[in-house]
């Protein structure tokens, strides 16, 4: 009797465990990547095998001419204001995978040594994940941190502290 019982016990537990197929559920969708105009100016790819001279012209004009990306004090979070412009430049990546940058990231003399190229360093890093999040390949964007050591306003007042709080772009044949 007991190893009846034991037997319908594991016949009952089968059966209890048998999987009911319904309807398949359908994937995820698929982001369009393709290059888009941004800001009124047409992001296109240049020729092929060319990440110099092609690219580095294309990127000269209209909203890729603008390099410079401004935080506020004592801070690394991306303004709305410049979403646009990071924006063209995350579709230029994509749309010329040969295309490599570099991103500098600086800090105003405010703060230690240390403290300055930790924060270029995250100002930078912010930039490169936003890039990266726009469909730019992380081998394409390199981030590096110059703290206080590249003033673009030499000055010493909260004017030239807000030029040097930034992130600069430099691409393929710039550095």
């Amino acid at each position: 009797m007991r190893k009846e019982l034991i037997a319908l016990l594991g016949v009952a537990l089968l059966a209890g465990c048998a999987t009911q197929s319904g309807p398949e559920q359908g994937g995820a969708g698929v982001e369009d990547r393709t290059p888009k105009a941004v800001g009124g100016a047409e992001v296109k790819p240049v020729t092929a095998g060319d990440a110099g001279g092609t690219a580095l012209e294309a990127v000269k004009k209209g909203v890729l001419a603008q390099r410079s990306v401004y935080f506020d004090y004592d801070s690394f979070v991306i303004k709305d204001e410049f979403k646009p412009q990071v924006e063209a430049h995350g579709k230029f990546l994509v749309a010329n995978p040969k295309v490599k940058m570099l991103i500098q990231g600086n800090a105003d003399e405010r703060g230690s040594r240390e403290y300055n190229l930790a924060l270029g360093q995250k100002r930078a890093e912010a930039l490169k994940k936003m890039l990266m999040l726009l469909g730019a390949r992380e081998d394409q964007v390199e981030a590096v941190s110059l703290g206080e050591e590249k003033p673009k306003n030499p000055g010493h007042d909260e004017a030239a502290w807000a030029e040097n709080r930034r992130d600069d772009m430099l691409y393929s044949g710039e550095f």
